[in-house]
């Protein structure tokens, strides 16, 4: 049972409270429009941002980076509670392989007017290419919820 429990475990937990109502909150993350606006680390577009947030539906996401480069993000939802949780998956493609694939859970509780969000993520798989890109996730997600932060207080 211990063994289960280990396998579990996150391997990021972050957690934040939004100036925001929770249905917003949820709503910039599960409309393309928005969250093309605020995903990804500082610096990244969102040229292709294609959502179905049903289980099953699928994600599709090419960030560009500040050196032009472009870093897609295809997934499955397998959880979609308006406006209470979201479970998705999402891999790295390599060349037809994927580098990592990453099951994240976001949780959104409403806080007086405010959203608690709760973000997770479990590496489901990896590649030793994939390490770099990582190492870099808890920045790359705390840039990402910075940015969610600062878009929301603008609608």
């Amino acid at each position: 049972m211990s063994t289960a429990t280990k396998k579990e475990k996150p391997d990021l937990v972050i957690t934040r409270v939004f100036d925001a109502p929770r249905e917003l909150v949820f709503k910039a993350w599960t409309d393309p429009k928005h969250l093309a606006q605020w995903f990804g680390p500082r610096g990244f577009s969102n040229p292709v941002c294609e959502l179905d947030p049903r289980p099953g539906g699928a994600i599709l996401i090419h960030m560009r980076g500040p050196d032009g480069r472009t870093h897609p993000m295809a997934g499955v939802y397998r959880e979609v509670v308006p406006p209470e949780r979201l479970v998705y998956t999402g891999r790295v493609p390599d060349q037809g392989t994927p580098l990592f694939e990453v099951l994240t859970t976001v949780s959104f509780v409403e806080q007086g007017g405010k959203t608690k969000l709760t973000m997770e993520a479990k590496v489901l798989k990896s590649t030793p290419e994939a390490a770099p890109m990582l190492a870099g996730m808890q920045e790359g997600w705390k840039q990402t919820l910075d940015r969610l932060a600062e878009y929301v207080v603008k609608l």
